[in-house]
């Protein structure tokens, strides 16, 4: 499948479902570099871009919104994609950035998230090296699920990510807000709000 037709589809498609900073964030925020990762390491490894988000809202420890290059959300794990360039992560680093860079890793893995890094440089040179990479991070984890999810399965991951959004966001959350977090449709979020019941902040309606 030509790659600029399914590149154009893939953000044309989670444009669709965001709105506001997401929305503007996405389509301001997805640049070279993003697009190279996907050309030259991803489609070549995946062949398609399914479970992948690109510009990824998260939140920190103090619910400070946040964006990952990329998120890959599946029933065997949630792993996070960040295409960093020198200039804008080391070189201009101050000391702040740096503390600030490292907590939010932490953060993320005491969240679920298996962060992966891959320098600008690699992926425009050596995507060889960034393919190998990230199929020895995810690699394993579908190997291990066996490349088949159960529908059950699948949904009750979905479940566990909706109560660790409603903890970020920390209030009340309902189907319009998992529509906008986790790019999906208005009936799949009502399901999984239902998955996970009442009394949890959570509102199915």
């Amino acid at each position: 499948m030509d790659f600029e037709w399914l590149y154009a589809s893939f953000i044309a498609n989670h444009a669709a479902l965001r709105s506001g900073e997401r929305k503007g964030r996405l389509l301001r925020g997805h640049a070279y570099a993003e697009k190279l990762f996907l050309q030259q390491v991803w489609a070549p490894l995946f062949g398609n871009f399914d479970n992948l988000h690109p510009e990824y809202e998260i939140y920190d420890w103090n619910r400070k919104s946040q964006f990952l290059d990329f998120a890959y959300i599946t029933p065997f794990g949630k792993f996070g994609v960040e295409c960093d360039g020198f200039q804008s992560h080391v070189k201009d680093m101050d000391r702040d950035k740096f503390s600030y860079a490292l907590n939010r890793e932490t953060f993320l893995t005491a969240m679920g998230w298996k962060m992966m890094h891959f320098s600008f440089d690699d992926i425009q040179s050596r995507p060889e090296v960034c393919r190998m990479l990230l199929q020895m991070v995810v690699g394993p984890y579908m190997l291990r699920s066996g490349e088949i999810i159960s529908s059950r399965s699948a949904s009750q991951m979905m479940e566990k990510e909706v109560l660790r959004l409603a903890w970020t966001l920390g209030r009340a959350i309902r189907p319009q807000g998992v529509i906008q977090q986790l790019d999906v449709d208005f009936r799949t979020a009502r399901k999984w709000l239902r998955g996970v019941g009442v009394g949890v902040g959570v509102a199915a309606d």
